[in-house]
């Protein structure tokens, strides 16, 4: 595969995750469980983002 294709199909699968997770987050922060409730979740939510963001910089952007 490409370069170019790579580097797009990455970020394109990488938004499409965090969107979809922080989404998530936010739909469990502003229901039931409220803010205290949701919080775990949104930590996890944001600790799952940052990995997925290093692993498309390593695996699509850095030069090996």
């Amino acid at each position: 595969m490409s370069y170019t294709v790579k580097l797009f199909v990455g970020l394109l699968g990488t938004a499409f995750l965090c969107i979809f997770i922080g989404g998530l987050s936010q739909s469990i922060s502003s229901g039931f469980a409220g803010f205290t409730g949701g919080l775990p979740f949104m930590i996890i939510a944001i600790v799952v983002c940052g990995m997925a963001v290093f692993d498309f910089w390593d695996e699509c952007v850095r030069k090996k």
